[in-house]
């Protein structure tokens, strides 16, 4: 296996035009792939919709969810309106208290882990650490988190396809009866509480929020865990000059995020007959704005399969960009400053034993994309 498990299949594609005409679900897709039509394209939302349900992921989820997701598979103003509803969870890990709670966490999950001989870092500390800070996010007990787990890396699908949707969606339902046991303000208080113009939420609107909360940042932070600790195993001048060097804390992050940009692309539709870049688009079709892609893109980046820790200015979009930048990207970005942080505080090295990566496949592309297994001793300083 290479040091670097993550590679830019879309390099000679941009070099031969500004889109990739592909194919998903047996239709056609543009995918945009430059960074600045990419961002482009993700604040133009009158051209490119998200009032998809279904298929703003890419592949489409009907057999995999019962409800349209909130707010993501809405437009402004409807989307604005339901961003604000949810929006005070969401900006809980700018709060002091809730930051300290997350040190906590990952130096108790650290101090875990270097007690055993190996860790294999994918469901035995990225999962359950993922599934802890959530309870944080969402103020729920934190022995919920014990059930999540259990749904694994992506709570839709699973190994051989099969959705597990129905299981969280059950659990969503009866959350929302018992959230009244929980915290003041929880999520699910919040959500039952909420009002939009003038009216409580439908269930299945409250179901959409929450199936987002679950699946929207969850394999993201997953994969982008993974890749840090075996970027670390692989290369330790780096691990030792964030030691050194502390205050390349915030910029070592947001470049591990760039680097992985675990959300390979999303799906946007157009509403009438586009043409995207030469590329004719007809009325209800996807056109794909391709993170990874616009991520390497190296008119923007210097040297963009090098993971430097103080690349700056970092202009990713790792997180989206426009009107939808992830809700979820302040407690994404607190979970990977922390963990970076108590890394370089607890940890003298990291140790790679073996790892299986997890590999996307295309008609058109294949992509290494984070891990399926990855076994790891972390040595205490």
């Amino acid at each position: 296996m290479s040091k670097c498990p993550y590679h830019d299949p879309f390099a000679e594609k941009r070099t031969k035009g500004p889109i990739l005409e592909t194919e998903f679900d047996g239709d056609p897709v543009a995918m945009i792939l430059g960074l600045k039509d990419v961002r482009k394209a993700a604040r133009d939302w009158k051209t490119f919709s998200s009032d998809a349900p279904f298929r703003v992921p890419i592949p489409r989820e009907e057999n995999l969810r019962s409800v349209r997701q909130f707010p993501i598979e809405s437009d402004p103003p409807e989307h604005t309106e339901y961003r604000k509803i949810v929006e005070p969870a969401f900006n809980r890990p700018n709060e002091p208290e809730y930051q300290a709670r997350m040190t906590g966490l990952i130096q108790e999950m650290i101090s875990e882990t270097t007690s055993c001989q190996s860790v294999e870092a994918v469901s035995e500390f990225a999962l359950p650490l993922q599934s802890r800070a959530l309870t944080y996010l969402l103020g729920v007990p934190e022995s919920e988190a014990q059930t999540w787990i259990k749904w694994g890396v992506h709570v839709l699908r699973d190994g051989d396809g099969p959705t597990k949707g129905k299981e969280m969606e059950h659990y969503c339902k009866e959350a929302f009866k018992r959230s009244s046991r929980w915290e003041e303000n929880n999520f699910f208080s919040l959500l039952n509480e909420a009002t939009f113009r003038g009216r409580l939420l439908t269930d299945d609107e409250k179901l959409g929020f929450a199936n987002l909360a679950f699946a929207g940042g969850r394999d993201t932070v997953i994969n982008t865990v993974c890749l840090i600790l075996a970027h670390f195993a692989h290369h330790p001048d780096d691990l030792e000059r964030l030691r050194k060097e502390p205050e390349l804390v915030n910029c070592a992050g947001e470049e591990f995020v760039r680097f992985a940009t675990p959300l390979t692309h999303i799906g946007r539709k157009c509403p009438a007959d586009t043409e995207v870049h030469g590329a004719k688009v007809k009325a209800d079709q996807l056109i794909s704005l391709c993170w990874a892609s616009a991520n390497f893109d190296d008119t923007v980046f210097d040297k963009p399969t090098e993971i430097r820790l103080d690349r700056k200015p970092n202009p990713h979009v790792a997180f989206g960009n426009g009107a939808h930048t992830c809700l979820g990207a302040p407690h994404a970005r607190l979970i990977i400053r922390t963990l970076l942080t108590q890394l370089t505080e607890l940890v003298s090295s990291i140790t790679f034993l073996s790892g299986q990566p997890k590999i996307e496949k295309t008609v058109d592309y294949e992509r290494v994309n984070s891990f399926e297994s990855l076994q790891l001793r972390l040595n205490l300083k």
